[in-house]
């Protein structure tokens, strides 16, 4: 069965880094476009990130653009996001999806479908 095992979450300073990473299984990785989410304490849900299947294509929100790089590689199942400049908005769990549309190419628009797979998320927390 699918399955997304997200790790790398912490407690950093403002204006420190972190990279996250989500182990993928179950499924074929290379055919599934993947995203990051997050949510904040008593926040919804918010879209970070997109990327597409082969990894040619990026996508962010404007909150984190020019301070997270979201990445692939397709040989390890892996998904990553590499955080910098965090600030304390940042601050909220942080969870890999699955599109379930293969070789999705309609991305980078934040929204989500019910057969799109969640991984559990890892917390992160920016705080000095």
């Amino acid at each position: 069965q699918v399955q997304l095992v997200e790790s790398g979450g912490g407690s950093v300073q403002p204006g420190g880094s972190l990279r996250l990473s989500c182990a993928a299984s179950g499924f074929i990785f290379s055919s599934y476009a993947m995203g990051w989410v997050r949510q904040a304490p008593g926040k919804g849900l918010e879209w970070v990130s997109d990327i597409d299947s082969g990894g040619d294509n990026t996508y962010y929100a404007d909150s984190v653009k020019g301070r997270f790089t979201i990445s692939r590689d397709n040989a390890k199942n892996t998904l990553y996001l590499q955080m910098t400049s965090l600030k304390p908005e940042d601050t909220a769990v942080y969870s890999c999806v699955k599109y379930f549309e293969k070789f999705k190419t309609n991305l980078g628009h934040g929204k989500f479908e019910d057969n799109d797979f969640w991984g559990q998320g890892t917390q992160v927390t920016v705080s000095s």
